[in-house]
């Protein structure tokens, strides 16, 4: 070894043969551990992919058999896009699609910063109306979204099933 250095300069350590054999041993036994939880960690993001691209299946074909009301019951009163999705749910009592929950909440964050921000929704748009385009935007995720793609945006997002609604009606012919 050599002599104590200032701190800025280089210092060389050297071992004897014995040392590095130990070292070079745990060194690889390491690798193998590493390498052991990377195929562990590639399997079950694999097994999750799977189980998420059937759950996902599951919960398209579901919501495709929930049917879209063809009459509105009554106008409702709105302050946001979230607060008359909840109202919708209630006042029909059947889930929305994950994808139109997050398109709500993207509405309302879209609102976030103009200058009329702090107006109820039903000021600005009429209730009826924007009730109506709820209603269509559901109908399109209903029946072409793709459990592919859903998959992929939950594997994205672990908190994916905040936006799922536990609102289950009861169908009327469930076998479609």
């Amino acid at each position: 070894m050599k002599r104590a250095m200032p701190f800025g300069e280089q210092v060389d350590v050297s071992s004897d043969e014995s040392s590095s054999s130990d070292g070079d041993d745990h060194k690889a036994e390491s690798e193998q551990m590493s390498n052991n939880i990377a195929v562990d960690q590639v399997v079950e993001e694999l097994v999750s992919e799977d189980a998420l691209l059937r759950r996902a299946r599951m919960y398209q074909e579901y919501m495709q058999l929930v049917p879209i009301p063809t009459q509105t019951h009554s106008t409702i009163p709105c302050i946001s896009w979230a607060g008359l999705a909840a109202s919708i749910k209630k006042l029909y009592g059947q889930p929305l699609h994950y994808l139109t929950n997050l398109c709500m909440k993207q509405r309302d964050q879209m609102r976030v910063g103009a200058d009329d921000e702090v107006d109820p929704l039903e000021m600005l748009i009429h209730p009826t109306k924007a009730e109506s385009s709820i209603w269509l935007m559901e109908e399109v995720h209903r029946r072409t979204s793709s459990p592919h793609y859903l998959a992929k945006l939950w594997l994205a997002d672990p908190m994916y099933h905040v936006y799922i609604d536990p609102v289950f009606p009861k169908l009327q012919n469930p076998s479609k």
